[in-house]
C-alpha cells in the first residue's frame, strides 16, 4: 500500500473523487441524470427511452469515471490506493496509464457483448472496476506471493489466491445471475484485456513487444 502515490495513480484518485462530486452538485444521482445520461455506457442499439441518446463511443472511457454511489466511489478508490501505486512503480507511469485504460475499455466491450447478446433490460453501466479489476490481477500476477488482508472476513492470504478467488466469484455470480445490478462480465473482461495485455509484455504472445517485462 501506498500513500506517496505515483503520478498517473494520484492523477486516477483526483479525477474519479472530483467526477463524483461534480455528480453530486448536478444531481446526477437522481433523475434526471444529467452526467450518466452522457457518459455511463449505455447499450448498444436505438435507445429504449426519448430523454437518453443512447450509446456513443466516448462512453467506452467515460463511464469509467462516473459512480452510483459514495459506498461504490469509496471501494474502487481505496482498492486504486491500495494496488495502483505498486503497478504503476512496477510498469512505469506511461505503461501503466496504458494497462489501466486497456482495462476500462475491455471491461466495457465486454459488458457491451453481454448486454447485446444477453439483453436484460435497458439499464447504463458505470464504474472505475474495469480497471481495478484489472490492477487487481496485475497485482496477482506481479506479487503472487505477497499478502493482503481482507476486510470480511480480516484473514491474510496470497494475492494469487484472492486473485482468483474473486475471480471465479464474479464468474460465479455473473453467470447465476445472483447479484442484480453489478456488472460481473464487465470485471472479468477488466480482468482478461489485463492478463493479455501482461502476457503480451512478457512476450509470450506470438506478437512480441519490443521490450519485456521480466517480471
Amino acid at each position: 500500500m501506498h500513500i506517496d502515490l505515483p503520478p498517473v495513480t494520484r492523477a486516477l484518485l483526483i479525477a474519479n473523487i472530483a467526477i463524483y462530486l461534480l455528480q453530486l452538485l448536478m444531481g446526477d444521482l437522481r433523475p434526471p441524470y444529467p452526467l450518466t445520461t452522457h457518459f455511463a455506457l449505455w447499450p448498444l442499439g436505438p435507445s429504449a427511452y426519448v430523454d437518453v441518446p443512447g450509446f456513443e463511443i466516448w462512453q467506452i472511457v467515460t463511464y469509467g469515471f462516473l459512480h452510483g454511489s459514495l459506498t461504490h466511489v469509496a471501494f474502487n478508490m481505496f482498492a486504486l490506493w491500495m494496488f495502483g501505486g505498486a503497478i504503476e512503480e512496477l510498469f512505469g507511469s506511461r505503461p501503466f496509464a496504458l494497462y489501466y485504460f486497456v482495462c476500462v475499455i475491455g471491461a466495457a466491450l465486454t459488458q457491451l457483448a453481454v448486454m447485446h447478446f444477453f439483453p436484460n433490460g435497458y439499464f447504463p453501466t458505470l464504474g472505475a472496476s474495469g480497471g481495478i479489476f484489472g490492477l487487481l490481477l496485475a497485482y496477482g500476477m506481479m506479487y503472487p506471493h505477497s499478502r493482503i488482508m481482507l476486510l470480511f472476513p480480516p484473514i491474510p492470504m496470497p494475492a494469487w489466491l484472492f486473485v482468483t478467488g474473486y475471480g471465479a466469484v464474479e464468474l460465479f455470480l455473473g453467470v447465476t445471475g445472483t447479484q442484480a445490478g453489478v456488472a460481473h462480465f464487465a470485471h472479468l473482461g477488466g480482468m482478461a484485456f489485463g492478463f493479455v495485455l501482461i502476457e503480451y509484455w512478457r512476450g509470450k504472445l506470438p506478437l512480441k513487444p519490443r521490450r519485456t517485462l521480466m517480471r
